[in-house]
């Protein structure tokens, strides 16, 4: 596959796996996983499916056996043991539970749990990124701005949005907070969570969906100053001019890609 093809799948992957994330809950919580979104997810990290009495399994492969087993359950645990002795302490039959020595594995598992829930979705996003080719060039980078800047003039909204992604994951740009989302628009920009001066947005691209206008605020946002707020959501109303407009926003993006490094993690 392509760069660009890797780099959408890179996305998919994380927006995957949150979404895995969102469906866990503590056992009062009344959230269950969605096992249909952690088969996604798992399917994508091509680890080796089996079924141990009652339990889905993966294998997790690793550098020495035995390899480290995920149970498909609402805590997403990840053994460091065999697939039978996972099935032993999850699932137990009547004459293993007369043992003391099954009794204690069954009542404790800590000695062999890696890691749960958030920590296992992580470890299995990872392997799933760690199996695409993330490698670029400039070119692949200028073949993104020219295919966004293509969607705009043809006013394709969804080749649009997706030049708009694949830039925010390359200079890890996020949605706005929320006292800078716009309804109808798609808004990308840099967080800055640094304590002084407090939390600030920016640089941010806007994408208005109902007018097909891509604009650019090239500035960054203190969010406590609400002076600064309502003048960048003047500019996505239109009754304030944007820094760039049009397919310059694209070039833009563009040179701050090719001037920062992508780190895919």
């Amino acid at each position: 596959m392509s760069f660009r093809e890797n780099l959408l799948k890179k996305i998919e992957i994380d927006r995957l796996a949150r979404r895995v994330t969102a469906t866990m809950g503590s056992p009062d919580s009344g959230r269950r996983l969605d096992r249909d979104l952690g088969r996604q997810l798992l399917g994508l990290a091509g680890y080796e499916k089996l079924h141990k009495r009652d339990l889905e399994l993966y294998l997790i492969p690793g550098q020495a056996p035995p390899p480290a087993v995920l149970v498909l359950d609402n805590d997403f645990p990840i053994y460091t043991t065999t697939p039978e002795d996972v099935a032993m302490r999850k699932s137990p039959i009547v004459k293993e539970m007369v043992k003391i020595r099954n009794i204690i594995k069954i009542l404790n598992d800590k000695d062999v749990v890696a890691s749960k829930k958030g920590d296992s979705v992580e470890r299995v996003r990872l392997d799933c990124i760690a199996a695409l080719d993330l490698a670029y060039t400039s070119s692949d980078i200028e073949e993104i701005a020219k295919q966004g800047i293509a969607a705009l003039e043809n006013g394709y909204q969804e080749g649009i949005t997706e030049a708009l992604e694949l830039f925010a994951e390359l200079l890890d740009w996020a949605p706005p907070p929320g006292s800078l989302k716009v309804a109808h628009q798609i808004i990308f920009g840099k967080t800055d969570p640094s304590p002084a001066g407090g939390p600030a947005f920016g640089p941010l691209a806007l994408f208005d969906r109902v007018h097909t206008t891509l604009k650019l605020i090239d500035t960054r946002i203190p969010l406590q100053r609400k002076e600064k707020v309502q003048a960048a959501r003047a500019v996505a109303a239109g009754s304030r001019e944007a820094d760039i407009e049009g397919p310059a926003v694209f070039t833009y993006l563009k040179t701050a890609a090719l001037a920062e490094p992508y780190s895919p993690v």
